[in-house]
């Protein structure tokens, strides 16, 4: 196998903390966005849409989203599971995972991609420029405030996203909790259930990858 990473973008984080929790050592290769090696002609034949983390599998499958990865993962490397054991579990893991990119993800990098001038013309990712658009930078910061708020009352009823266990659903939150740094929004001081579930979490080892 093979990954293509970027140690200072969060979506490869993703993929670099479950590869760890499951004690695996894959070769990487690091493409550097901020050098713009995504949009190299080398890494667009790997990957035509010019995005990081990518996996290579051993069967020659090129898997370009987080989802993607994690799922073959799992099914070659079922344990430690990080998707669940029930068909019960597997459903919450997904659904919280979805939640989560959709509406802590999004939020975020619709307020960093519409308002920061090194990326000008590059709204969203891809080989593809966009233009910034002022009003969806404000809308993310709304986004993620409801976010957290909905995120804290969650996590005040169970110990990890999609339950019990940990699982994809808290690595995806913690790298969102995390990335929101680059937008100065931080997790409220008063949203005490997300701020304890994000200091146990950030104990695990691969937290610091």
């Amino acid at each position: 196998m093979i990954f293509y990473d970027c140690a200072t973008a969060p979506s490869p984080r993703r993929a670099r903390i479950f590869i760890a929790e499951k004690g695996l050592e894959i070769e990487t290769r690091e493409i550097s966005l901020t050098e713009g090696a995504q949009l190299s002609r080398e890494f667009l034949a790997v990957n035509p849409r010019a995005t990081v983390p990518v996996l290579v599998t051993d069967e020659g499958t090129v898997l370009t989203e987080n989802l993607g990865i994690a799922a073959y993962l799992e099914a070659a490397h079922p344990e430690p599971p990080l998707m669940g054991r029930t068909p019960d579990e597997k459903g919450l893991v997904m659904m919280w995972t979805a939640i989560i990119e959709q509406q802590g993800f999004m939020a975020i990098a619709e307020a960093l991609r519409n308002s920061s001038p090194r990326l000008k013309d590059r709204a969203l990712p891809g080989p593809h420029n966009y233009q910034q658009i002022p009003e969806l930078a404000e809308r993310g910061k709304a986004r993620l405030a409801h976010f957290y708020k909905m995120m804290n009352d969650h996590l005040a009823q169970s110990a990890h996203v999609a339950g019990q266990e940990f699982s994809l659903a808290d690595i995806t939150l913690l790298v969102a909790v995390d990335f929101a740094r680059v937008i100065r929004m931080q997790v409220p001081e008063d949203h005490g259930a997300l701020n304890d579930w994000h200091a146990r979490i950030r104990e695990r080892p691969s937290a610091s990858l």
